[in-house]
């Protein structure tokens, strides 16, 4: 990681022994001025006045908005996302009006959806399908705000279909292929990628260009940099050389007094580098 990396704090993760209102200061006054989120809220459509709150929480603490997750179920209850949901089809795509009114009141242009597990009696192919189309309609939606759409394999779920870059890859090519849809692109996670036993050389030899986004933590642990054994300092300089010009998302767990030790304050400050 050098000094030209701009990194992203995500505060669904990080920092969470705040209110998550207070989090985005919490991330500027640790000298970032730059800030993620899963879905803040606890339904796929809240009350205005909960978005509004949100919102103000952001734009207060006078950082960027770099990327939202879609609402993606009861998360500390296992669920990892609607897209390939079937049965809630209706839910995802309230909430895909909700993402946009956020996107463009933060200037949000990148938007995580989480696929979803397999789900008992379902047949996957169907839910492969639903998802297709599901993402489809989320790209076309944030397009209206030059905005991309992230497909992520996740690991630590056996429910959870997408484990590898290819997995993600062949769904993105099929929204392309089936619906003309272009802007759904990988999130590569580092750690989920190699927790998973994917090749995360050959995946930014072959892809870095056209990464989403990047994410880390390290491994095992899903600690911060340098806990682990991960060469995340090799592996996004790697993506840069390639072409990959997106922020670093932070998106690690740590019990230290300072999360963010093991990176030089220099380093930080998004707008410095943007």
């Amino acid at each position: 990681m050098s000094d030209t990396t701009r990194y992203t704090v995500n505060c669904s993760i990080l920092l969470t022994q705040l209110p998550l209102h207070e989090r985005p200061a919490a991330a500027k006054a640790a000298g970032f001025d730059a800030v993620e989120f899963w879905w803040p809220f606890a339904e796929a459509v809240p009350a205005d006045a909960d978005v509004d709150a949100f919102v103000a929480a952001v734009e207060g603490a006078g950082v960027q908005l770099t990327g939202l997750n879609f609402f993606a179920g009861d998360m500390p209850g296992g669920d990892r996302g609607l897209v390939s949901w079937v049965g809630r089809e209706d839910e995802f795509a309230a909430n895909i009006g909700v993402v946009v009114e956020i996107g463009r009141r933060l200037g949000t242009k990148a938007f995580n959806a989480l696929y979803g597990n397999r789900l008992d009696g379902v047949d996957p192919a169907a839910q492969d399908d639903l998802a297709v189309r599901n993402l489809a309609a989320a790209g076309r939606a944030v397009a209206e705000l030059d905005g991309i759409v992230l497909l992520e394999p996740v690991s630590g779920t056996p429910a959870y279909p997408l484990t590898t870059a290819a997995d993600a890859l062949a769904i993105i090519e099929r929204v392309r292929t089936e619906h003309g849809v272009d802007n759904v692109r990988l999130l590569a996670d580092y750690y989920h990628l190699a927790v998973n036993g994917d090749d995360v050389p050959a995946v930014i030899a072959g892809h870095a260009a056209d990464f989403g986004h990047i994410q880390i933590a390290d491994a095992p642990g899903r600690g911060e940099p340098g806990t682990g054994d991960l060469p995340l300092r090799q592996w996004i300089a790697d993506a840069q050389a390639l072409g990959y010009a997106g922020v670093v998302g932070l998106e690690y767990k740590t019990d230290a007094a300072d999360p963010f030790a093991w990176l030089p304050a220099a380093e930080r400050d998004y707008a410095a580098t943007h």
